[in-house]
């Protein structure tokens, strides 16, 4: 029995590479990881993400991180066997997992949050908890209320003085 279609599927979409990913996951920043030794892992973070075309926004501070990476579907989950294998010492957390239409972030966004009082004003309008910034305290509504009021309030700023 021989079956076949109108179309040929392409080559290069038979592992899902025209399917966006969103990825987010929590993690822990260890306190060796601050200074100079974080300034070069967020660089080769950033050269990694650029070569595989992966889009992400990081915030964090000295103790935890939250991250959102985009993504092609094969490439999220080599990006995500390199986390778990690679750098098991943040304890990354799956928090959230969906495909997307259109990417949100236009390269590799960093934040890194302070004690300052615009810092903690992100923290407060986002979770009810208070200030101190703990992303395993959060909920999904609370973490995507925080990237879009670190992130998005500030292109939106952008925009407006342009």
């Amino acid at each position: 029995m021989q079956i076949t279609t109108d179309y040929t599927l392409e080559n290069n979409n038979r592992d899902g590479e025209h399917i966006l990913i969103s990825l987010t996951y929590i993690g822990i920043n260890s306190k060796k990881n601050n200074g100079i030794e974080l300034t070069r892992i967020l660089e080769q973070w950033r050269r990694n993400n650029e070569k595989v075309d992966v889009t992400t926004a990081l915030i964090l501070n000295d103790q935890y991180l939250i991250q959102n990476i985009e993504g092609s579907r094969p490439v999220i989950n080599e990006v995500l066997a390199k986390l778990i294998n690679e750098y098991s010492y943040l304890l990354p957390n799956i928090v959230e997992v969906k495909e997307i239409e259109v990417r949100r972030w236009n390269g590799f966004l960093i934040k890194y949050l302070t004690s300052s009082a615009q810092d903690e004003d992100y923290a407060l309008r986002s979770f009810s908890a208070g200030a101190d910034f703990n992303p395993y305290l959060m909920n999904n509504a609370q973490i995507a209320s925080f990237f879009q009021a670190i992130f998005e309030e500030k292109e939106t700023q952008v925009d407006a003085i342009a």
